[in-house]
C-alpha cells in the first residue's frame, strides 16, 4: 500500500500522540472551524491538527491545521526541524516518476459523482476568515497540462465555491499555473483541471516547490515520499490524478477573456484580504472520492498557511541557489516575513560579491521573495536575533544595500504597484511589481581584517552540565555564611 494521508496520520499518532484531536460536536463550516484553531493559538498550549467529524451540511469530516507546525512537516519527510531544509532539498532533487494504477486500485475513485450528481455544497468547504467572500478550497494542488511540453503541473491556488458545480480559479500571475492558463487563452482553447484534496503532506508540499520550468511536481512528490506517487486517469478529464487522494474535483475552464467572474476578497499569506478582481472559473464535471473520505483544508492567513508555504520554498531555494553559489549553507524564510517575503541566507564567503549573486538566484527562484538578508556561515539563520545582530555590526547601508525597483512579485501584497507606480487602485491583479532589496550583512572576504566575535570556548560549553542546576526554594539557602 502506498503512502497517503492515512498512513501519515498513523505515523503522526505514533510519534506525536497529542498532535491530532477530534471534535464530534456539530460545527458550522462558516468560521466555527477556524475559530477553534485561533483559540488554540491564543492559548499557546497545544496546537494540534483537528478533525471535525460533524460539519453542518455535510456527511464528510473536515481536517485542518495538519501543516500548522514545522515539527509535523519535518516528520513527514522523516527528519526533525533542525535538519528539515537540507533534507527537503535533497528529496526534492530526487525526481521519482509516478506510478499509474488501475481505477480498481485507486481509492479516490470509489465514489464518482458526474452530471446532476455534482454538488460542491455536500463537501465541508470552509469559510475561514470574517471578510472572505465565501467558502474556499485552499489545500488541494490544481493539476493542469502544459500544452507546449505536455507535462503536468500542480500548484496550490484558491478556489471559491461559486455554485454547486462552479469554482473560482485564482493563480498568482507569477506561478506556472497562470502561465499555462495564459497559453491556453492565446491558443483559444479551454483548459482541463483537477484539484486533488487530502493526501500525505508530500503532495501539497510538492505543489508549493519552486521548480525550474513548468511541471515536475508529481516527480517531486515521489522524491519526498521516498516512493512513486500512485496516479490514476481522471474520470472526466485527460489528466492523471493522485490515486490515493481523499477527494478529486475535475472540471474545465473557459479561458476566454469574456468568461470571467468577480472573485475575492480572501485572506492571503501577507495576512491581509487581497486579490480581489475578475478571474476565470471551473465548470465542475466530476467529484470523485473515497467512500470514507476526509476533506482537508488549510487555515489561510494563519500559522498553517505560513508553514505549508515556507518549508517547500526553503528546500527549493537551498537546492537551486547552491547551483549558482555552492557555498550557501542554509536558507530560512522566517515567519516575520510570512514565510515568503524575507529570505535569510547563510554562506561560507570566499569572494566579495558572492552574497549578491546568491540573492539574485533567490529572486529568480521565487518571485515572492522581497528582501534577502545574507549572513556568514557562523550565523544561525533560524535565530532572528543573530541575523539582526549582523545588521548592526556587519552592514553599512551606503555600501551593503542594493535596491531593485520595478521587480516582478505577486499580486497579493497590499502595497505592490504597477508600471505607473499606482499603489492605491483596488484592482490588485495589475499590481505585480515591488521594490526588492539585498542586505549584504557578511564580513569582508579574506584576507581583509575583521575582528572575531566573542565566544566561550566551545569544548568548555559542551562539558558544562546543566543537570547540576538546583532549584532555589529560600533566599537563605544562598545567603548562609561560607567563610
Amino acid at each position: 500500500m502506498g503512502k497517503d494521508l492515512r498512513t501519515y496520520l498513523d505515523e503522526l499518532l505514533k510519534a506525536r500522540p497529542d498532535a491530532l484531536r477530534v471534535v464530534d460536536k456539530q460545527v458550522d463550516p462558516k468560521w466555527e472551524i477556524t475559530a477553534m484553531i485561533e483559540k488554540l493559538r491564543r492559548e499557546q498550549k497545544e496546537f494540534p491538527a483537528v478533525l471535525f467529524t460533524n460539519v453542518k451540511g455535510s456527511k464528510i469530516p473536515a481536517l485542518i491545521n495538519l501543516a500548522g507546525s514545522y515539527d509535523r512537516l519535518a516528520l513527514s519527510i522523516e527528519t526533525d526541524v533542525h535538519n528539515m531544509v537540507p533534507e527537503y532539498a535533497e528529496r526534492e532533487g530526487n525526481f521519482t516518476p509516478p506510478k499509474e494504477v488501475s481505477k480498481e486500485d485507486a481509492p479516490v475513485q470509489e465514489v464518482v459523482w458526474t452530471g446532476n450528481e455534482v454538488d460542491l455544497t455536500k463537501l465541508p468547504i470552509v469559510w475561514h476568515n470574517e471578510m472572505d467572500s465565501g467558502y474556499y478550497i485552499d489545500a488541494g494542488p490544481s493539476i493542469v497540462r502544459d500544452p507546449d511540453n505536455g507535462k503536468l503541473n500542480a500548484g496550490i491556488y484558491r478556489h471559491e465555491r461559486q455554485a454547486k458545480d462552479e469554482l473560482g480559479f485564482m493563480p498568482n500571475p507569477a506561478h506556472h499555473g497562470a502561465f499555462v492558463l495564459r497559453r491556453y487563452r492565446e491558443m483559444g482553447e479551454s483548459m482541463q483541471v483537477a484539484i486533488a484534496v487530502g493526501h500525505h503532506p508530500a503532495w501539497p508540499m510538492a505543489g508549493v516547490s519552486k521548480l525550474g520550468g513548468i511541471g515536475g511536481e508529481f516527480e517531486v512528490a515521489g522524491g519526498l515520499l521516498g516512493e512513486p506517487l500512485e496516479v490514476v486517469q481522471g474520470a472526466t478529464v485527460d489528466l492523471m490524478v493522485p490515486a490515493r487522494a481523499e477527494v478529486v474535483i475535475e472540471g474545465v475552464i473557459d479561458t476566454s477573456e469574456d468568461a470571467m467572474r468577480h472573485e475575492g476578497p480572501f485572506g492571503e499569506y501577507p495576512r491581509y484580504y487581497t486579490g480581489v478582481g475578475t478571474m476565470p472559473f471551473i465548470k465542475v464535471t466530476a467529484i470523485t472520492m473515497r467512500h470514507d473520505a476526509i476533506y482537508q483544508t488549510v487555515f489561510n492567513a494563519h500559522t498553517e498557511h505560513t508553514c505549508l508555504g515556507a518549508l517547500p520554498r526553503m528546500g527549493s531555494l537551498l537546492r537551486r541557489i547552491r547551483e549558482v553559489m555552492p557555498t550557501v549553507t542554509m536558507v530560512n524564510l522566517p515567519v516575520s516575513g510570512m514565510g515568503r517575503g524575507h529570505a535569510y541566507i547563510s554562506l561560507k564567503k570566499r569572494r566579495d560579491g558572492e552574497p549578491k549573486q546568491a540573492a539574485f538566484a533567490a529572486f529568480a527562484v521565487d518571485p515572492l521573495v522581497k528582501h534577502v538578508f545574507v549572513v556568514d556561515d557562523d550565523i544561525d539563520v533560524f535565530n532572528e536575533e543573530e541575523v539582526l545582530w549582523c545588521m548592526c555590526t556587519r552592514f553599512q547601508g551606503d555600501r551593503d544595500l542594493a535596491m531593485i525597483p520595478y521587480a516582478m512579485d505577486g499580486h497579493l501584497s497590499p502595497n505592490n504597484y504597477d508600471i505607473e507606480r499606482d499603489e492605491r487602485s483596488e484592482d490588485r491583479h495589475k499590481k505585480i511589481m515591488a521594490t526588492k532589496m539585498i542586505f549584504d550583512m557578511t564580513k569582508p572576504a579574506p584576507p581583509t581584517f575583521f575582528p572575531k566575535a566573542c565566544a566561550v570556548p566551545e569544548d568548555v560549553v559542551q562539558r558544562a552540565n546543566t543537570g547540576e542546576l538546583k532549584e532555589v526554594t529560600d533566599v537563605g539557602q544562598i545567603l548562609r555564611p561560607r567563610v
